[in-house]
């Protein structure tokens, strides 16, 4: 650790000292590490400590490592500490994230420090039941309503990891023609809905934190929030959880709880828009956000099981509509 960032943590959280007590995670293409640190006469026990270094990155597992995805993590991170320091303080209760105490620069290395979910959130999911879906479900309907017609200043103009003007690389392997010819068609499906909100970007299972009941959750990992329509988070998180044919059998099931719950919070925001128009946009561009993140996946890597029946069967459909 760096003396000045160490000073810096030390202030911020009023500790006497600090001592990593382990890494949660390195993280992706060897860009730095998540940690837990042990404090000593701080109000904080521990935190969570997200170490950036730009300057350590190395191949992409993938072999992505090109500089047009270098320049994507590092713009993530920064829009990332952009999160915290100005938007994470209206997230309500109800779509629970971490505190940040603080963020600091050191020439190519960057920390985050945020509360430690572990306190109140500890467990993590690999396989969830259907009312654990529905939490994240209910996350997600109370996220996108608290920003919802909020501009992205600061984030991505869209958000999501995927969004096809960052993944042009990922088009031009595409083998599937009519889809490589009809995606910006569908992006612009997506990005010109009326109603717009932030979504969270990467809102799959592993990035959600879950209480030891089961029955709340806290999110994690905000590099790719910006503005967009608050489906494409939906498709996402489903696709990440559920098998093709629980996809299939849930679907309506789910989407209909999703839209329950966008409609309880909206109701308590108070905000003045039209929630059945709300309702029946996003509805209708499920299929298309879809098929959306399936273009990418078959451009990244096509073999990966979230290709799968569902979704494809699902692209089928949405291209010859188009």
């Amino acid at each position: 650790m760096k003396p000045h960032f160490k000073d810096y943590l030390l202030s911020v959280t009023k500790a006497r000292s600090c001592t990593e007590r382990e890494v949660i995670q390195p993280l992706w293409s060897g860009y730095g590490k998540i940690s837990r640190y042990q404090l000593d006469g701080s109000p904080w026990s521990t935190v969570v400590i997200k170490h950036i270094a730009l300057g350590k990155a190395n191949s992409h597992p993938r072999g992505w490592n090109t500089d047009t995805s270098h320049q994507r993590k590092v713009k993530s991170y920064e829009i990332e500490t952009t999160w915290y320091r100005d938007w994470s303080r209206s997230c309500n209760p109800k779509c629970r994230i971490p505190h940040c105490l603080g963020s600091y620069s050191d020439g190519d290395d960057h920390w985050i420090i945020l509360e430690d979910l572990n306190v109140h959130f500890p467990l993590r999911k690999y396989d969830v039941t259907l009312s654990e879906v529905k939490v994240v479900l209910k996350w997600l309907a109370n996220f996108h309503i608290t920003f919802l017609s909020h501009k992205p200043v600061g984030l991505w103009e869209i958000g999501t990891y995927w969004h096809l003007a960052t993944r042009l690389d990922e088009l031009e392997l595409i083998e599937h023609q009519e889809l490589k010819s009809k995606a910006h068609r569908i992006d612009t499906l997506l990005n010109q809905c009326q109603y717009q909100t932030i979504v969270h970007g990467d809102a799959k299972l592993a990035n959600f934190c879950f209480s030891v009941n089961g029955d709340a959750v806290a999110a994690v990992d905000f590099q790719y929030v910006g503005g967009g329509c608050g489906i494409k988070d939906v498709a996402y998180f489903l696709g990440s959880c559920l098998s093709s044919d629980d996809c299939a059998q849930y679907e309506s099931l789910l989407l209909d709880y999703y839209f329950a719950e966008l409609l309880i919070a909206s109701d308590e925001s108070q905000q003045s828009h039209d929630f059945q128009d709300l309702e029946d946009e996003w509805r209708s561009l499920y299929p298309i956000a879809c098929t959306d993140f399936i273009r990418f996946m078959l451009g990244w890597m096509p073999t990966h099981q979230k290709v799968n029946t569902y979704n494809l069967t699902m692209m089928n459909a949405v291209l010859s509509g188009l």
